[in-house]
């Protein structure tokens, strides 16, 4: 008996699936056929991709190596890389981006430079730590033209333990309490920085050297 039943139960399963096949066969066959093309299209995507990560990086280490040739005109590359920029995928459009920033700020651009860091700074969809490098440049190069109220507030986020920039961050910090007037707070950094074995020794060289030059509290 236990045979038999599973013998029907067999058949019906079958007959069962039979009709499945009859009313969803084309369902299927339509699903089957849309993976294929997902397949292919992300494929496909895949290659486009590359294909404008490759032309970008061509194009970036070309207009980068103009930059290096004796009398380059700098003004004109920092339009390339602006132009790159608006073309290229992310990533190297990001680096595109801080390029042409870097090169406006040594060819006397300083507006010009500074709405570019604040730009990167600002993308939400640019690496972190490409935007935060983007803000430390941007305090540092505003610090003479810049409110300094708003140089520490952007500057205090980069500063914390948890930070890649930590400690060139402090530095800045210092730097924003010398123009504030707040000596003593620059002093109270600056010696943290020269007690931090963590940070770079070029850097708590520098620090002890601009601590020295403070006036005395």
């Amino acid at each position: 008996m236990p045979d038999i039943f599973d013998e029907v139960q067999e058949d019906l399963r079958a007959e069962r699936a039979q009709q499945l096949g009859m009313r969803y066969g084309g369902a299927f066959a339509a699903v089957a056929l849309l993976a294929v093309i997902a397949v292919g299209g992300w494929q496909g995507w895949r290659w486009y991709q590359t294909r404008e990560s490759e032309a970008a990086a061509n194009a970036f280490l070309v207009v980068h190596r103009e930059t290096e040739a004796q009398g380059a005109d700098l003004k004109a590359a920092a339009g390339k890389f602006d132009s790159i920029a608006a073309q290229a995928p992310e990533g190297y459009r990001t680096l595109a981006r801080l390029r042409a920033a870097a090169l406006k700020s040594e060819t006397g651009d300083l507006p010009g430079a500074l709405a570019e860091w604040d730009a990167v700074a600002g993308d939400t969809a640019a690496d972190p730590l490409y935007r935060d490098l983007a803000s430390m440049n941007w305090v540092l190069h505003g610090l003479d033209t810049q409110d300094p109220a708003t140089l520490a507030s952007r500057i205090a986020p980069l500063a914390v333990d948890s930070s890649p920039w930590k400690a060139s961050a402090r530095e800045l910090q210092a730097m924003v309490a010398i123009r504030q007037g707040n000596t003593a707070e620059a002093r109270r950094i600056l010696q943290a920085l020269v007690a931090d074995a963590t940070a770079p020794q070029a850097l708590r060289d520098r620090a002890g050297r601009v601590m020295a030059q403070l006036p005395s509290a």
